[in-house]
C-alpha cells in the first residue's frame, strides 16, 4: 500500500527543481526537508534524486544510523560508498591531501601510512565540499543526508561548514530532519535563516491530497476511491501520508475495505482505527506473521530500525528457510525493506514500526533479547570493529550489564577520537564515566577519565577538561601515583592545545609532586616534554633557551626507556630552537626525529621531521625542492594543516623572491582554505606574508589592511609578529625612502623579540639592522661579527645584508678590491631576491661613490630601471636624483619606455633611440628614418651618434649589426 507517485508536494518539487538548476549553474545552496516522521521527508528527497540524475547531475546520498549511539561520520560515509562504487573516485591530482583525508571515511581511498591524515574536523568538512565541487564540474551535484536527527555532531558540523560555503560551487546539499527538539533541528532552523539556504517544512496533507494518495495506492481514479474512506482516514491519520498508507493497509487486511466488481467499497466503521492505535495497527500486521515472524521482527528491533539479516538469524536460532520465509512475508507486509548497507542488511520500512515491537517486549524479555544479540554481534565480528563498538555498548547497558558497557563506550570513543571525531568522543566518553562512576572499579574509571580529558581538549572543551580536573581526588582513590600524575599530564596537553600555559603548568608540576624527585626516566620524560612545549609559547626572554633543556632532558630519558612518541615530541622542540644555534645541528634533531618515527611507524611525526628538514634546507641554501617535496608528501598523506603550513612558506618565499604575481596566487588559494578551516596559526602566517607581498611592492595602504587583518586574529601576541616589522613594515618604509622609519621598526623588532625569543629569524635583526647601522656609521666590524657569525646571520635571506655590510666597511678602510669583491658575492647570494638585490644596489651605490669603488652608476641605472618597471616611484626617483649628483646622465621617462629591453635601458636607450635602433635594423638611412619617425636627418644624426656611445660600436655599419642581432632577441 505504497503509493508509486509523490502527492501533495507539488510547490516543493517545483522549489526543488529550480535549486538544483541553480547548482548546476555554480550557485549552490543546502536545502533542509523538516518534518514530524511519516510525513514525507525522505520521499521528497528520492523525488529530487529522480531529478538531479535526470539532469546527469552527480549523485551521493547517505543516511544516518539509528544503530545505538550515532557512529561519527555514517551518513557521509554511505554517501562517498556510492562514488566508490563508480569507479569515479577523483585522484591526487584534483583532491589534493583532501583524498587521504576521506579514506578516513572509506579507508580503501587512503593511499597507506606514508603520512598522518589530518584529524580536524574542519579538514574532513574542507575534503567533502572539495569532493562535491570535483565530482559536479560541468554538471552538478547533490548530497542527500537523510535522517540527520540520528546523526553525529561530526556530521552536523560538516553540514553546517557545507552550508556555508556552498554558495560559490555547482553543489545542492539535502538534508532530511524530524522537527523534534535537538541539535539537528536547531541546525537546520539556524541555517535556513542565512542566505543560500533554504528550509522547506512539509505540513500535513488535506483531504483533497488524502483522497489523491490512497487512489495512488489503490491504483485506480480519485472517483472510485469511496470519500468515507478517504474522509475517515484523512481524519484518523491527521493527514501523516505514512499514517494514511499504514491504516489502509489496515484497513484491507481487517477486511474493512474490500474490492470487488463494482470496485473499493468499505465493509464496516473504520472510526476505531485513529492515531493512537497505529501502533497497534503495526504489532496487528507482525502477528499476522505468525509466531515466529513476531519473534523475528522482534530481534531486528532490539537491533534497531537497521539491521543485519545475520545476526538476527544467530539470536533467533532459525534455519536459512525459516529466515527467508519469515523475510519475504516482512517484505510482502511491507514491514521491511532492503537496506543499502549491503546485501545482509535490511532496514523497517519506518522507523516507528521499530519503536511499535519494541513497546510489546516486556522489561525482561527486552533484556534477554539485547544479551543474546549482543553475544551474536560480538562472536560474529571479533574485537566489534567500527560501528559494531557502540551497537553492543548499546546492547549490552539494555542488558543491564554496566560495566561491561561502560568498557565498550570507553572503547569507542578511543576510536571516535583517533578518527577526528573528538565531538562524537566526549558523548561517548561522558556516557561510559556516568555508568563507572557509581561503581567502584577505580581502574576503569580512570580509564575512562583519561580518555574523556584528550577528547575534550581535542573538541575545545576546555573549561569541562578543567572542571574534571577537580574530580581527580575522588577518582584517584585507590590509584597508584604514576597513573594519577598520567591524568594530570593529559591535562597540560589539553592546556598547551588551548595556550592556557600557566594552567598546564600547573598541571605539571602536580604530576612532578605525585612521581617524586627520584622518579625514572619513563615517568620523568613526559612531563619535561610538555613543559618544554608550554615554555615555548609562553613568555619571557629565557623561554627558548629553557624549552630547549627541557626538551633535551625529554629526549635523552625517552630514548633510553624506549618512549618513542616523547622522543620525537622532544626532538621536534630541540630541532626548532637549534636554529639558532647551527642549522645543522638542527637538521641532526630532525633526522634523529625521522629515524625513530620510521622505526616506531608514527608518520605524523616522520612527515613533521621532513618538513623541518626541508624548512633548513630554504632557510640555509633558498632551496625549495625540499619543501615542494614535503608539500605533495603531504598531499598525498593528507595531512592538511602541513600541506597548507608548507603551501604558506612557498607562498612567502615567492615574494621574497619578487615572483609577486605567483605569490599572490599561492597566498590567495591558502587563504581561502585556512580561513574557512579556521587554520587560525596558518591564516596568521599567511596574512604576514600577504603583508610583506604588499610592502615588497611599496603599497602601504594593501599591507596596513592585511596587518590589521593580522591583529584582528590575535597576530599581535604571535611569534609572527616580529615578522610583520622586520619583512614588511621596514621594507616598506624602505621603498617610501623613509630610513628613518625603517629604523625605527626594526628597533622595535628588537624589543619585541627581547621580551619574547622567536623561533622565526627572517625580521631583520640578524641582518638588513647591521646593513642600515653601517650605513649610518652606528655599526662597525664589531657589530659585522656578531651577526655573521651566528646561524640565522648566515641564512641565505641575512647573509645577503651582511655581505653588502661587509663591502661597505671595506670599502671605508681603504680595501677597494675586497670592497667590490664581497659586493659581487652579495649580489650572487641576492640572485633569487630580486627586489633587495635591485634595494641593495641603491643603498651601496652612495658609499661606493664616495670611497671610489664599484661601478655606483651602473648599478643606480639598473636600480631605477627595476623600480621604475615595478612602479616603486620613490626608490625610482631617487636613484636619479643620485645619477644627477654624480654627474651622469639620467634617462627621460616617457611612455613607452617598458619596450624598451632591460639590458640597453640600463645602458641609458632612450624610447626614441631605441625607435632609431629598431630601424636602423632594417639598414635605412637617415632620411628614410626620419621620414617614418616624423623627426628631422639632423636629429637622426644625433640620435645615431648617442647609440654609438652608449653600445660601444665604432661605426655606423657595425651599429646596424649590432641592432640586427640584438633585436631579433627581442
Amino acid at each position: 500500500m505504497r503509493a508509486p507517485v509523490l502527492v501533495g508536494r507539488d510547490d516543493e518539487v517545483d522549489d526543488l527543481d529550480r535549486i538544483l538548476a541553480a547548482g548546476r549553474k555554480g550557485q549552490g545552496s543546502a536545502v533542509f526537508v523538516l518534518g514530524e516522521p511519516g510525513i514525507g521527508k525522505s520521499r521528497l528527497a528520492a523525488e529530487a534524486v529522480s531529478h538531479a540524475y535526470g539532469a546527469e547531475m552527480a549523485v551521493l546520498r547517505g543516511r544516518a544510523s539509528a544503530m545505538g549511539p550515532a557512529v561519527p561520520f555514517r551518513p557521509l560515509a554511505e554517501a562517498l560508498l556510492a562514488v566508490g562504487r563508480t569507479g569515479n573516485l577523483p585522484g591526487t591530482n584534483e583532491l589534493g591531501p583532501y583524498r587521504s583525508v576521506l579514506g578516513r571515511l572509506v579507508p580503501d581511498w587512503s593511499d597507506g601510512d606514508t603520512g598522518a591524515p589530518d584529524g580536524s574536523l574542519i579538514v574532513m568538512a574542507e575534503a567533502v565540499l572539495r569532493l562535491t565541487s570535483v565530482l559536479g564540474r560541468d554538471r552538478g551535484c547533490l548530497l542527500v543526508l537523510e535522517d540527520l536527527h540520528d546523526a553525529d555532531v561530526e556530521t552536523l558540523a560538516v553540514v553546517e561548514y557545507l552550508s556555508d560555503n556552498l554558495g560559490r560551487q555547482a553543489t545542492v546539499l539535502l538534508a532530511t530532519v524530524r522537527n523534534e527538539p535537538g541539535d539537528a533541528l536547531d541546525l537546520a532552523r539556524a541555517a535556513s535563516r542565512r542566505p543560500g539556504c533554504v528550509g522547506i517544512e512539509l505540513e500535513r496533507l488535506d483531504l483533497t491530497d488524502v483522497h489523491r494518495l490512497v487512489a495512488s495506492c489503490l491504483d485506480v481514479d480519485v472517483a472510485d476511491v469511496p470519500l468515507d474512506v478517504a474522509t475517515r482516514l484523512w481524519e484518523n491519520s491527521a493527514g501523516n501520508p505514512f499514517a494514511v498508507e499504514e491504516l489502509l493497509h489496515s484497513m484491507i487486511g481487517a477486511g474493512q475495505l474490500r474490492r470487488d466488481a463494482d470496485g473499493w467499497r468499505s465493509v464496516r466503521d473504520v472510526r476505531a482505527e485513529v492515531p493512537t492505535t497505529l501502533a497497534r495497527s503495526i504489532v496487528a500486521r507482525t502477528d499476522r506473521l505468525g509466531p515466529q515472524g513476531r519473534s523475528l521482527l522482534s530481534v531486528a528491533a532490539v537491533l534497531g530500525s537497521r539491521f543485519p539479516l545475520s545476526i538476527v538469524q544467530r539470536v533467533a536460532g532459525v534455519d536459512d528457510h525459516t529466515l527467508l520465509t519469515n523475510l519475504r512475508a516482512g517484505v510482502t507486509a511491507q514491514l521491511v525493506a532492503t537496506d543499502d548497507g549491503g546485501p545482509d542488511w535490511y532496514r523497517f520500512q519506518h522507523p516507528l514500526t521499530a519503536e511499535a515491537l519494541l513497546t510489546q517486549l516486556t522489561p525482561v524479555d527486552r533484556a534477554d533479547l539485547s544479551r543474546r544479540a549482543a553475544d551474536a554481534v560480538a562472536a560474529a565480528h571479533p574485537g566489534v570493529p567500527g560501528e559494531w563498538c557502540q551497537l553492543v555498548a548499546r546492547l549490552r547497558l539494555d542488558a543491564g550489564n554496566n560495566l561491561a558497557a561502560a568498557r565498550l563506550f570507553t572503547e569507542a570513543g578511543r576510536r571516535a577520537l583517533a578518527d577526528g571525531a573528538a565531538g562524537s568522543a566526549v558523548l561517548l566518553l561522558e556516557r561510559a564515566e556516568s555508568l563507572v562512576a557509581v561503581t567502584d572499579d577505580v581502574r576503569n574509571r580512570a580509564d575512562v577519565l583519561e580518555a574523556l580529558l584528550s577528547a575534550l581538549g581535542e573538541a575545545g572543551h576546555i573549561e569541562r577538561a578543567f572542571q574534571l580536573a577537580a574530580t581527580l581526588p575522588s577518582h584517584a582513590a585507590g590509584l597508584d601515583v604514576n597513573r594519577l600524575a598520567t591524568l594530570h599530564l593529559r591535562l597540560a596537553w589539553v592546556a598547551h592545545s588551548a595556550g592556557r600555559v600557566a594552567d598546564g603548568m600547573a598541571q605539571v608540576a602536580a604530576a612532578r609532586e605525585l612521581i617524586g624527585p627520584d622518579a625514572g626516566d619513563d615517568a620523568t620524560a613526559e612531563p619535561d616534554a610538555v613543559l618544554a612545549y608550554l615554555t615555548l609559547i609562553g613568555s619571557g626572554p629565557e623561554r627558548v633557551r629553557e624549552a630547549e633543556t627541557l626538551g633535551r632532558r625529554a629526549a635523552e630519558a625517552a630514548e633510553r626507556v624506549p618512549l618513542p612518541m616523547i622522543a620525537c615530541q622532544a626532538l621536534w622542540v630541540l630541532g626548532t630552537v637549534g636554529r639558532e644555534r647551527d642549522l645543522t645541528e638542527a637538521g641532526d634533531y630532525f633526522a634523529r626525529t625521522q629515524e625513530i618515527a620510521q622505526r616506531h611507524r608514527l608518520p605524523g611525526w616522520r612527515l613533521r621531521a621532513v618538513v623541518g628538514l626541508a624548512g633548513n634546507a630554504w632557510l640555509d641554501r633558498a632551496d625549495t625542492a625540499a619543501l615542494r617535496d614535503a608539500e605533495q608528501e603531504a598531499l598525498r598523506a593528507g595531512a592538511v594543516s602541513l600541506a597548507h603550513t608548507v603551501e604558506a612558506i612557498l607562498g612567502l618565499d615567492a615574494v621574497l623572491r619578487g615572483d609577486f604575481a605567483a605569490g599572490a596566487v599561492r597566498l590567495d588559494e591558502c587563504l581561502g582554505s585556512v580561513r574557512r578551516m579556521r587554520m587560525v596559526p596558518i591564516e596568521r602566517y599567511v596574512r604576514m606574508a600577504l603583508a610583506t607581498l604588499a610592502a615588497h611592492r611599496g603599497r602601504r595602504a594593501d599591507m596596513e589592511h592585511q596587518l590589521a587583518e593580522f591583529n584582528r586574529i590575535g597576530g599581535a601576541d604571535s611569534p609572527e609578529f616580529p615578522l610583520t616589522i622586520g619583512l614588511a613594515r621596514t621594507f616598506c618604509a624602505l621603498l617610501e625612502e623613509d630610513v628613518a622609519r625603517a629604523d625605527e621598526e626594526l628597533a622595535l623588532v628588537v624589543a619585541t623579540q627581547a621580551r619574547h625569543p622567536t623561533t622565526f629569524y627572517l625580521s631583520g635583526p640578524r641582518g638588513l639592522l647591521l646593513l642600515l647601522g653601517v650605513l649610518a656609521g652606528t655599526a662597525g666590524w664589531t657589530e659585522h661579527a656578531e651577526v655573521t657569525q651566528t646561524a640565522p646571520g648566515r641564512m641565505r635571506w641575512n647573509r645577503q645584508f651582511g655581505l653588502l655590510a661587509e663591502a661597505v666597511l671595506l670599502g671605508r678602510d681603504g680595501k677597494l678590491t675586497e670592497a667590490e669583491r664581497a659586493f659581487v658575492a652579495a649580489q650572487q647570494l641576492a640572485e633569487p631576491y630580486r627586489m633587495t638585490q635591485h634595494l641593495g644596489l641603491r643603498l651601496v651605490a652612495e658609499p661606493a661613490y664616495a670611497d671610489g669603488w664599484g661601478d655606483p652608476v651602473g648599478w643606480l641605472r639598473r636600480a631605477e630601471d627595476h623600480f621604475h618597471t615595478a612602479d616603486v616611484p620613490a626608490v625610482a626617483s631617487a636613484c636619479r636624483g643620485l645619477l644627477r649628483q654624480f654627474g651622469a646622465t639620467v634617462q627621460q621617462r616617457r611612455t613607452g619606455t617598458d619596450r624598451v629591453p632591460t639590458d640597453l635601458r640600463e645602458l641609458g636607450v632612450t624610447v626614441r633611440e631605441f625607435e632609431v635602433l629598431a630601424l636602423l635594423a632594417r639598414r635605412l638611412g637617415n632620411r628614410s628614418v626620419a621620414e617614418r619617425l616624423h623627426i628631422s636627418p639632423r636629429t637622426v644624426e644625433k640620435h645615431v651618434a648617442s647609440l654609438l656611445v652608449k653600445t660601444g660600436q665604432p661605426d655606423r655599419q657595425r651599429l646596424m649589426d649590432y641592432a640586427t642581432t640584438r633585436l631579433s632577441t627581442v
